[in-house]
């Protein structure tokens, strides 16, 4: 609760290893929210949420060794080189072999020919790119992803959904965004929240099976 306001009202969903679910809901339904207390970032008021057995008040350090999180608005520290940014996340989550993690993951998003430079530097793609890079160099089970895509060009957004989609092979990944799009080309399930509520839990597969569009699908779920 936030004050006198609900932000989420008894939302519960089960993620499973090897699945992209997509979580969506209008602006203010209460995703980034979720986001935060599953991560550990807020606590919540009531309710349990674990993530890989552990219990996310109880034992937080345990989740935050297995989760990585990219929120909304993607904090860098961009007075910072890319390598020696990533350097310093690794060096929080106690990598071994850091050097030659940090080389594998810029190459695995794409960083390669900007990794010599400073994040200010660099174009809000390509910042994404650091921020989805931080989120996994520690090789969590568990990945979560809020908004992701957000302010990308088109060949960018095509390179971030295929790493995604990869990742999400042999990871947990929960992954918010406005883009119906993105949900139908990455997610294997879709969990839709409105009001704080769940109002959608459900293969992709099955709620476009009456042939509707995603989309509207959505818009008839979040605006009753």
């Amino acid at each position: 609760m936030f004050g006198a306001q609900t932000a989420l009202n008894g939302v519960s969903f089960e993620a499973k290893k090897g699945e992209v679910i997509g979580f969506l809901g209008p602006n203010g339904a209460g995703k980034s929210t979720m986001m935060k207390i599953i991560t550990g970032y807020i606590p919540c008021n009531s309710g349990k949420v674990s993530v890989c057995g552990f219990d996310v008040n109880e034992k937080p350090l345990e989740v935050k060794r297995r989760v990585g999180y990219l929120p909304e608005h993607n904090p860098l520290y961009t007075d910072m080189y890319v390598r020696e940014y990533l350097t310093f996340a690794g060096s929080l989550h106690g990598v071994k072999n850091l050097k030659s993690r940090v080389e594998e993951v810029i190459a695995l998003v794409g960083l390669t020919p900007e990794a010599h430079k400073p994040i200010q530097q660099l174009s809000k793609g390509y910042r994404q790119r650091v921020g989805l890079a931080q989120a996994i160099i520690h090789d969590p089970e568990v990945l979560i992803l809020d908004e992701p895509t957000s302010g990308l060009d088109p060949n960018q957004i095509a390179d971030i959904r295929e790493i995604i989609i990869q990742m999400g092979k042999e990871k947990t990944v929960l992954l918010s965004t406005h883009i119906m799009q993105e949900v139908e080309a990455m997610c294997s399930r879709v969990v839709i929240i409105s009001k704080g509520n769940v109002v959608a839990n459900a293969p992709v597969s099955e709620l476009m099976a009456s042939d509707q569009k995603l989309e509207q699908i959505f818009k008839e779920l979040t605006t009753k």
